[in-house]
């Protein structure tokens, strides 16, 4: 069952681009350069979707702050760098962007990277032209806190309620119902479709071509949109 949305937030990392590999590779190295314990494949893919120092403090509990800064810092060094395979966008990822903004959808982006990180993603990707507004994690407090979803709420003068967070983690799943906004969970990301579901994404999708014609078959039928709602 389709609703038209007028607002659709979406997260960046795991859900429009397939950075997952590039992400645990730098959180290694990170972790080798300041000297403490690399964290496994699983441990490091759990934390995507968290700010950066979020992230690194729920790796490393024990570790005091000037140590996660300085992991912190390792990380950004090997991330915007270019000794670590690059990540890719997700496919269909331009279509879903271009169709949706065609369709007269406000396009937004709340995501755990830094500002200066997204800056450079949207820029290496081309999209950023087509997104209304954005938040990152150094701006506000990060997922699964709503500050960030609720400030691109207020600054699109939009209602909750004609909104909706599409993401792979429960973090996303978990801002979206603070705020009290719908979320859809994307399967190709870093967290379960069982773990999705269970944190309040109403479905999931295997890759953004289903997600696109959910999405428009709205605006492809606006009849049958209304009488969905």
């Amino acid at each position: 069952m389709t609703k038209k949305y007028e607002l659709i937030v979406f997260d960046w990392d795991g859900t429009l681009m397939d950075s997952e590999a590039r992400i645990v590779t730098c959180i290694q190295r990170a972790a080798l350069d300041v000297r403490l314990p690399v964290p496994s494949q699983a441990a490091a893919s759990n934390i995507i979707g968290l700010g950066l120092l979020e992230a690194v403090q729920r790796l490393f509990p024990t570790v005091d702050d000037r140590e996660v800064d300085r992991l912190a810092e390792a990380y950004r060094t090997h991330w915007l760098g270019d000794a670590v395979e690059p990540a890719v966008m997700f496919a269909g990822a331009r279509q879903l962007i271009e169709g949706l903004h065609g369709a007269g959808h406000l396009l937004a982006v709340a995501t755990g990277k830094s500002r200066r990180g997204l800056d450079k993603a949207l820029a290496d990707s081309g999209l950023g032209d087509w997104f209304h507004a954005t938040r990152c994690a150094d701006e506000t407090f990060s997922k699964p806190h709503p500050q960030m979803l609720e400030e691109i709420l207020c600054d699109l003068d939009t209602s909750p309620r004609t909104a909706v967070v599409v993401g792979d983690t429960e973090y996303d799943m978990q801002m979206a119902a603070s705020a009290g906004v719908d979320a859809i969970g994307m399967a190709h990301g870093v967290h379960a479709p069982e773990r999705l579901v269970a944190a309040g994404a109403l479905q999931c999708f295997d890759d953004l071509s289903a997600l696109s014609d959910w999405l428009l078959a709205p605006a492809l039928d606006p009849q049958a949109g209304e009488n969905r709602k």
